[in-house]
């Protein structure tokens, strides 16, 4: 199976020196590359991997300055370039900014690289034009090296190997007959099914007053100057601990859940969708931005994609099936008798039935992720019913008005 090992690197002054300029030649190819894709596509022309690989062999010969990196280095950007225009088009592939993107490469060929352990809490690996670079053993490597990726997250460099851990996915879960539903918030991030609350603060408050103080400075602050980069890497230094917090919590919190449940049902959220900014839209522009931003931080800070992604990897590893199913009316459904009303919900925590002989009380969240984990992999009806067929509690709506009829 598959796996990532991620490692922080101990670089010498020239190997860090080495590590900048491999990724800027990288983000200079990329760019060029996206740039003539769309120049082509833009004339009714294609333009893909094995022509600009040629080119790019042609160009080193013009521009020496391209001999610095690796050539494999930049053969795998224009592999990774062609696969994002493929899957995403090549006109809504973003630009590598120097000043947001991350600076990283990758190594293609793994059985060329050498690693070698040098104690319990250190080893070595030996890159192509950078030598040996030392790097912290905190975890065990792998069977099989794929691929070696160097990446720079503020100002420490990482390196990540895709390993072959020699793992398998089990035929069948060791509890084969559990389930949980999973309702994901911005008060709680993770409720599950069981009455099972996840969640912890990624950020503390001296953290945040520090990081608004540095926001502040960096309004001050000019571009391109030296305090503007210093203000720019204390605001990374914080915000890479508040990251770290929440891979740690999302990892976690996924392996408890996968090793307990056979079958993990979530909300097919679209969390880029739901996190888009309210400000210039044609329905509403400029009105209630500032509540919609709140609501962006909440979700982005609660990391729903990202637990996602790690229930998905834990998954894996215990033989669990995770299922997303549509939200609609999750919140508003009664787990107990199915009554869908917007009343039901009487606050952000309380949840109460409005229906004749059911007054079914329970916490907002719990009851959600109940009707989450009934829905099973099947769809929930926009009408509101777990099933295929309408509600039988709700009214049809005429096609041509959109209202109910008389």
């Amino acid at each position: 199976m598959l796996s990532g090992r991620r490692y922080r690197l101990v670089l010498s002054p020239e190997q860090a020196q080495m590590c900048g300029e491999f990724g800027n030649i990288c983000r200079a190819v990329w760019n060029t590359a996206l740039h003539q894709r769309r120049a082509y596509r833009r004339r009714g022309a294609w333009m893909n991997y094995a022509p600009q690989c040629a080119e790019l062999a042609e160009a080193k010969r013009e521009y020496p300055w391209l001999t610095a990196a690796p050539s494999h280095v930049l053969q795998q950007t224009l592999k990774d370039l062609d696969k994002a225009c493929r899957e995403h088009g090549t006109f809504t592939v973003r630009w590598r900014s120097k000043a947001r993107w991350s600076v990283s490469f990758r190594f293609p060929m793994g059985k060329l690289i050498e690693v070698e352990r040098l104690g319990r809490r250190w080893g070595r690996v030996k890159l192509p034009k950078l030598g040996w670079v030392t790097f912290g053993w905190s975890r065990p490597l792998g069977v099989e090296i794929r691929s070696v990726t160097v990446s720079r997250k503020g100002a420490h460099w990482f390196v990540s190997f895709l390993v072959d851990d020699g793992a398998a996915t089990p035929e069948r879960h060791a509890m084969p007959d559990t389930a949980v539903g999973i309702d994901r918030g911005v008060r709680t991030a993770a409720v599950t099914s069981d009455g099972d609350f996840h969640d912890r603060p990624f950020v503390t408050d001296g953290e945040t007053t520090r990081y608004r103080r540095l926001q502040q400075r960096l309004a001050r602050t000019r571009k391109g100057s030296a305090n503007r980069r210093k203000t720019v890497a204390a605001m990374n230094r914080i915000m890479g601990r508040v990251t770290g917090r929440r891979g740690d919590f999302c990892a976690q919190t996924a392996a408890r859940i996968t090793a307990k449940n056979a079958l993990v049902v979530l909300e097919d959220l679209k969390t880029k969708n739901m996190s888009a900014s309210a400000s210039g839209t044609v329905e509403t522009p400029g009105v209630r931005v500032a509540r919609k931003r709140g609501l962006n931080r909440a979700i982005l800070d609660k990391g729903w994609h990202r637990l996602e992604l790690a229930l998905t990897s834990a998954a894996r590893y215990t033989g669990t099936r995770v299922v997303k199913v549509n939200p609609a009316y999750t919140s508003q459904r009664c787990s107990a008798c199915g009554l869908v009303t917007e009343n039901n919900r009487e606050s952000q925590a309380v949840f109460r039935c409005k229906a004749t002989g059911c007054g079914h009380a329970a916490h907002a969240d719990v009851n959600a992720a109940i009707n989450i984990k009934h829905a099973g992999g099947q769809l929930v009806s926009a009408c509101g019913d777990l099933g295929i067929s309408r509600s039988v509690k709700q009214e049809p709506v005429s096609r041509a008005t959109g209202r109910t009829p008389p």
